[in-house]
């Protein structure tokens, strides 16, 4: 049952991130680091995979669709760390600190957790939970 309602869970929220890159770019736009080719296809792209892998999560039919999703979630959120690293030193590098470090941290310790957690909601991996025969 946890696995499930944190399974949808993540789903509203990639949903939701997706909604955001393809409605508002401009946010995601800026914390792009300079070095990345074509950053506003990026972002569109970015938007675009999340909500695939929101959907892929959410759909109840398919267990392999559902791993797929997971796995390209994962991938997605190794992706965009340079995007969240960028960020962070560019609020860092303003004057007032930008959204400061209570904000910063939490988000570069989060990052794991959520390639962890696409594969573990998404049937992927059983760990640490692993039955043992």
């Amino acid at each position: 049952m946890r696995r499930n309602g944190l399974r949808w869970l993540l789903a509203a929220f990639y949903a939701l991130a997706g909604t955001m890159h393809l409605a508002s770019p401009a946010p995601f736009l800026a914390i792009m680091p300079d070095w990345v080719p074509f950053p506003a296809a990026v972002v569109w792209w970015t938007g675009i995979a999340e909500l695939l892998g929101a959907a892929s999560l959410a759909q109840p039919w398919s267990l392999n669709l559902r791993k797929a999703g997971a796995i390209g979630l994962a991938l997605y959120a190794i992706c965009v760390f340079p995007a969240n690293i960028n960020h962070f030193a560019i609020d860092m590098a303003r004057e007032d600190k930008g959204l400061g470090l209570a904000y910063h941290l939490p988000r570069m310790l989060a990052q794991p957790v959520f390639v962890w957690l696409a594969l573990w909601v998404g049937g992927v991996t059983d760990w640490p939970w692993r039955r043992r025969s």
